[in-house]
This record gives C-alpha cells, sequence and structure tokens, in this order.
C-alpha cells in the first residue's frame, strides 16, 4: 500500500530543489540505493556515464524500470536492497541515497556497503530526514518510533535517526551538509542535503 501511495505523492519546489542540489554536478559511474518510483532518474547530470538504481519493492521497482527510458542518463534498475548491493567492489565515483537511510533496517550495514562499492575519494551523497535538535519535533518523532505504528506505515521508516552520526561514523568524510525544513510533525522536520568521500 505504501509503495502505491508514494507513487502518487507530488514533489513539492522545496524538495525539488533539495533533489537538485543532491544530483549537482555528478559525473562517471554511480549507484542510487532506494530509487523508488525513479522520479530523480531525469536530475541527473549528463556527466553521469552509468547508473545503477537498486530498488527492493516489486511495484516501485517497475515504475523506476518505466522512467529509467526516459532518463537523460543510462539507468540499469535492479532488485536489491542497501544492506546488501551488487557485487561492485570499490571502483564507482558516486553513490545517491535520497529518503532511504531512515528506512533500512541495519544502517551501519547499509553504510559498509556503500563505502565497499565506492573508490577511495568517491562521493556520497544524501538527501534525508533526521531527529531534531530538540522540542516537540524531536517528541513527537521519538513516539511515533517507539509506537512502531510509524515504522509499519511508512514501509520501515525511523523520523528519530541520528543519519548525519551514522554517516560519520561509517568513516565517511562530510564535506558539505545544508539544512532543510520541510513538512510538518509538530512543527517542520529537519531534513538533510549533504555530500561526503569514501576515505
Amino acid at each position: 500500500m505504501f509503495a502505491r501511495l508514494w507513487t502518487l505523492a507530488a514533489d513539492g519546489a522545496r524538495v525539488e530543489r533539495a533533489r537538485d542540489d543532491l544530483l549537482r554536478g555528478l559525473q562517471g559511474r554511480g549507484i542510487e540505493v532506494g530509487a523508488g518510483d525513479g522520479r530523480g532518474f531525469e536530475r541527473y547530470p549528463r556527466g553521469v556515464t552509468e547508473l545503477v538504481a537498486v530498488e527492493p519493492e516489486p511495484y516501485l521497482r517497475r515504475r523506476a524500470e518505466l522512467a529509467a527510458i526516459r532518463a537523460p542518463v543510462p539507468v540499469t534498475v535492479v532488485a536489491g536492497t542497501a544492506e546488501r548491493l551488487p557485487p561492485v567492489d570499490g571502483d564507482l565515483d558516486f553513490a545517491v541515497a535520497s529518503l532511504v537511510l531512515c528506512s533500512v533496517s541495519d544502517q551501519s550495514q547499509a553504510l559498509a556497503e556503500l563505502r565497499r562499492v565506492l573508490r577511495p575519494g568517491g562521493e556520497l551523497r544524501f538527501f534525508e530526514h533526521v531527529v531534531a535538535d530538540r522540542g516537540p519535533v524531536r517528541r513527537a518523532q521519538g513516539l511515533l518510533d517507539r509506537s512502531g505504528l510509524w515504522p509499519r506505515l511508512g514501509a520501515g521508516c525511523h523520523l528519530s535517526r541520528d543519519t548525519l552520526g551514522a554517516i560519520t561514523g561509517a568513516g565517511f568524510l562530510v564535506q558539505s551538509v545544508r539544512r532543510a525544513e520541510l513538512g510538518a510533525l509538530a512543527g517542520p522536520v529537519p531534513f538533510l542535503v549533504g555530500r561526503a568521500l569514501a576515505p
């Protein structure tokens, strides 16, 4: 049900700007984890020579395959999860994680896999919602996660993860992070758009 609702949701102007920031300047060969319905494919710059798009959910994967046909760059859509990526060891130029690290079952394993497939100095680009610093939004995020209701309704999404801390803890060297306030949950929800390098 979540997959079908996701394809009906439209990105607002601020989300579209965040996606543009996320992908700006990418080039070479890369991977996108949790590609969803492929709505981001059209925003990849023409310097990208190959993109492997990993999506575990069959309905979304079929939609992504259709989006790949219209993409301005070569896209191959494959089944898989962030915790078990295709066997490409250490030779990709970039990896993209967009609204997916909140829902993986094991963030540490997913980030270890992203490090594995990137060449030294390869880029991890991320666009993720994160736990608020304080106040009613943080309390609401924690309450919804602890209830178990939100993760069940949101295909495993957890609202109170410290994703930036997980990225640095996995050994990535964060180069830039821009904060965006999007959506609402007792107030605006913090999102991060950032860039980190594989050591």
